[in-house]
């Protein structure tokens, strides 16, 4: 894709599941990708897989809590190659349970993660994209944040709020800058259930086991998004799996 190739993205969350499909199918179509993750050996060896397969890629251990990581990616990209086009902020944490269950550190885990997350790349890019007139956020929501169903309130709540964040953004940012929302249904990725309430991670493996569509269906949406042409902005997809309700 042309609108894709040399474009400079940076993907947080980057260590499995969308945002290594992600990472993968951008630089098979020629951009340059930095890989962010927690997990530092991870996306190191993400890196690796693109180059030896011939693509352009750095790996760079971040934790998306922490406002200065996000100052350390956005670095990375200009240090490396001059310019950021894209950051793609993909982190997320899945950790759900009932509200009766009272799980406060899970609840501040999803608020960290999912809400403040974004708030720190935008904190992060925002001026970099200003001084460069260009550039595009892509942020990662949920169909949560269009349907909300009992034990998911707040990873819900995390999902509307970076939508309403998003859109706020938008506004704000003019016509040199571009703003995309991805809203994922039950995708194959190992975060689903992970954390959380046992019995309600149990159960939302086994709908993502009997129905999940692969991260390289989000991965391929991403690309379209970053592939349009200059001036046109795709706000929102919402991708899900025919079977989910």
């Amino acid at each position: 894709m042309s609108g894709i190739t040399a474009k400079v993205v940076a993907i947080t969350g980057a260590s499995s599941g969308i945002g290594e499909a992600t990472a993968l199918h951008l630089a098979d179509e020629g951009a340059r990708v930095i890989v962010a993750a927690r997990r530092e050996e991870l996306v190191q060896a993400l890196a690796t897989r693109i180059r030896d397969a011939g693509g352009e890629a750095i790996a760079v251990q971040v934790d998306v809590r922490e406002p200065a990581d996000l100052r350390k990616l956005v670095s990375a990209a200009l240090d490396n190659y001059g310019r950021l086009d894209v950051l793609f902020s993909n982190a997320g944490s899945m950790a759900v349970s009932a509200l009766d269950d009272d799980s406060v550190d899970d609840w501040n885990e999803m608020i960290d993660v999912n809400l403040k997350g974004v708030l720190n790349g935008i904190s992060a890019a925002l001026p970099v994209f200003r001084r460069q007139k260009s550039g595009h956020f892509i942020h990662t929501a949920s169909t949560s944040a269009h349907k909300v169903t009992a034990t998911m309130s707040v990873y819900a709540a995390t999902k509307t709020a970076v939508r309403a964040l998003s859109e706020g953004l938008r506004q704000e940012a003019g016509p040199d800058l571009r703003v995309t929302v991805i809203s994922p249904g039950f995708t194959n990725t190992e975060g689903v259930g992970k954390g959380g309430s046992p019995e309600v991670g149990a159960a939302l493996r086994a709908q993502r086991d009997a129905m999940a569509m692969p991260p390289d269906a989000i991965a391929a949406a991403v690309a379209y998004a970053i592939a349009q042409p200059a001036g046109v902005e795709v706000g929102e997809i919402i991708i899900r799996p025919t079977a989910q309700g």
